[in-house]
């Protein structure tokens, strides 16, 4: 099957990853909340507790808010695991 987003997303992947800049998940968090805000940032644990996760597309995540069922995406980095940018579809 052919995905005509493949090669969009692996560029968003490289670039979302290449701007790391802390192995130190704290360090990293508090980066991730001066660019998307504190309270669009969230490590697994916290995802879960939130959203209800539908399907991955790296760098993306679909989900659904447990609290309002609005449906929509969130990008996410490998490491340190964080997702943030909660955009509503």
């Amino acid at each position: 099957m052919n995905d005509i987003t493949e090669l969009a997303r692996r560029i968003g992947v490289a670039t979302i990853n290449a701007e790391v800049q802390s192995d130190d998940k704290e360090m990293e968090r508090t980066r991730l909340k001066s660019i998307h805000g504190n309270d669009n940032v969230w490590d697994t644990h916290c995802l879960g507790e939130r959203f209800k996760v539908i399907a991955f597309a790296a760098p993306f995540c679909i989900v659904e808010d447990k609290t309002t069922g609005k449906k929509g995406s969130v990008e996410f980095q490998h490491s340190p695991r964080f997702y943030f940018n909660f955009q509503e579809d």
